[in-house]
């Protein structure tokens, strides 16, 4: 039911949301406390690849201290857990790579099927800067590029067309930059599915400026890894 009303809350767009992303090799207690005193809607779960944490027991560690929804991000079909309340179920539209495209949730198909989790179909699109993300190391992608805004906007379209639920605009794990304003501001205008913004937002004057853009909702990282405490001045954007 928690996923349900996310979702529900998500579809509406009429209160933009904030999604703390939690990667299991750099699980921090002290940061679900703080979100727990916030406004954060969510806890996103997962890395591009996990060296070293367990997913099922940071999930299990986050639900012993909060009651916030955590929804599986998950970098490759490994990353799934029963105990999770949703799924963001992801497609790399930015890349070519068939993997990533289809070939792993092919694999992932009867697993979630399984464990009974709820789902939300994402496109997810990288766009990328100067920075070389994670993302594109694991997936042997490449970003596109933020100057090709047509091909962008393009994208988000295809997938509203193809019937995704949402679509997932990523900066970059780590960027330094965040994404233009004035590009998320286009492809709000161009489709009505749920915009969700990512990477690189490390202020709360980002966070306000991907709001007022029209993203629905934030996930901020990487940023809460170096600086918990951020998160109480990004919360009051929300």
């Amino acid at each position: 039911m928690k996923f349900e009303e996310l979702l529900k809350k998500l579809r509406s767009g009429k209160k933009p949301m904030l999604a703390v992303l939690i990667d299991p090799d750099k699980f921090n207690p002290e940061l679900v406390q703080l979100a727990n005193e916030s406004r954060v809607s969510c806890f996103l779960l997962g890395g591009s690849l996990l060296e070293k944490g367990d997913l099922n027991k940071t999930l299990k560690a986050i639900k012993k201290i909060s009651a916030i929804p955590v929804v599986l991000f998950p970098g490759d079909e490994k990353q799934l857990s029963r105990g999770a309340d949703g799924l963001l179920l992801l497609s790399l539209l930015s890349g070519r790579n068939p993997d990533y495209l289809i070939g792993k949730h092919v694999t992932a198909a009867p697993i979630i099927r399984r464990m009974k989790l709820p789902y939300l179909s994402t496109a997810y699109l990288l766009i990328g800067n100067a920075h070389k993300s994670s993302t594109q190391k694991v997936t042997r992608t490449s970003p596109i590029d933020p100057r090709n805004k047509r091909y962008i906007i393009n994208t988000a379209i295809a997938a509203e067309q193809l019937g995704f639920g949402a679509v997932y605009l990523e900066g970059g794990s780590g960027s330094k930059r965040s994404l233009p304003a004035d590009l998320i501001r286009t492809i709000r205008k161009e489709i009505a599915l749920p915009l969700i913004v990512g990477g690189g937002i490390d202020s709360a004057q980002k966070t306000r400026d991907a709001i007022k853009a029209g993203a629905n909702l934030v996930v901020i990282g990487n940023a809460l890894e170096k600086n918990v405490y951020l998160l109480r001045d990004i919360s009051l954007c929300f």
